[in-house]
């Protein structure tokens, strides 16, 4: 009985050292350089006419219909400022973002695009923004957020568009 009972706590304690040794390799290693095994943490450029959605709820958009075939999250904000003050607007609102890295800008294009890790684990988002002109001289911000990894963000593409809109909204009326 004693042997058994010792076993019964001997076993759990192998498995909590072993998860504990994983968990030290993981971060003395680098979440980043472990996670690029599964690819570049920058997604890449998205053409906002063709995007297909992905299948599982790993992503997020804001759009409006005459820019966008595939189905928005939200509804993306208009502006009444042109393409240019908009795209440093939007550089100018999220360059405090944590885990933020600037990948590309294209004032001319509108375009702009980010990869944002998550503060633990480092997962990384790539996140597009598109500023388009409007007829009556203002113009909209279109931005598609989309995990790397994983089948589920647990919401934080979509409060990340949320949040990005209400620091643009605020750097647009400055």
């Amino acid at each position: 009985m004693a042997n058994r009972f010792g076993l019964l706590v001997t076993i759990p304690l192998i498995i909590a050292a072993g998860a504990a040794v994983a968990a030290g390799a993981f971060f003395a290693i680098g979440p980043e350089r472990v996670w690029e095994r599964f690819g570049p943490a920058d997604l890449g450029d998205v053409d906002f006419t063709t995007l297909q959605r992905r299948d599982t709820p790993n992503d997020a958009l804001a759009c409006r219909p005459e820019f966008c075939g595939a189905r928005p999250d939200i509804e993306a904000p208009v502006f009444a400022r042109d393409v240019p003050e908009i795209v440093r607007a939007v550089e100018t609102a999220v360059k405090g973002e944590p885990g933020l890295e600037k990948i590309s800008s294209d004032e001319a294009q509108g375009t702009l695009r980010y990869v944002q890790r998550s503060r633990l684990m480092r997962y990384p988002d790539t996140i597009n923004v598109k500023v388009v002109a409007l007829p009556d001289g203002g113009s909209t911000v279109l931005i598609y957020s989309r995990s790397q990894l994983g089948r589920s963000d647990l919401g934080v593409n979509r409060a990340r568009i949320e949040r990005w809109i209400g620091l643009l909204r605020n750097a647009a009326l400055n």
